[in-house]
């Protein structure tokens, strides 16, 4: 039961760094202090499920086929989220 809860969470995190398409349309999103708040949350975000994707597949040990889907996303939105970290604290 626990490995299905960890899986149907994962799952649904990997929709929600994709909401980001629709808010950017807006012009307040583009402004400064705001698109670079969205933006970190985001980012901070996309480690978070990368993270909690990584430990629910090695310590909860949740292996199903979709689970390991989820885990080559959220290991690509991890890698986004740090490189997007990264080139704003070094501008």
């Amino acid at each position: 039961m626990k490995e299905k809860i960890l899986t149907a969470v994962s799952t649904l995190m990997i929709f929600i760094p994709w909401t980001i398409l629709p808010l950017r349309t807006f012009d307040w999103a583009l402004e400064s202090p705001a698109a670079e708040i969205m933006i970190s949350c985001y980012a901070g975000f996309m480690i978070f499920g990368g993270l909690f994707t990584i430990l629910s597949y090695m310590k909860a040990r949740a292996r199903n086929n979709l689970m390991k889907v989820c885990l080559v996303i959220h290991g690509l939105y991890l890698a986004g989220g740090i490189a997007v970290v990264a080139m704003m604290f070094l501008s």
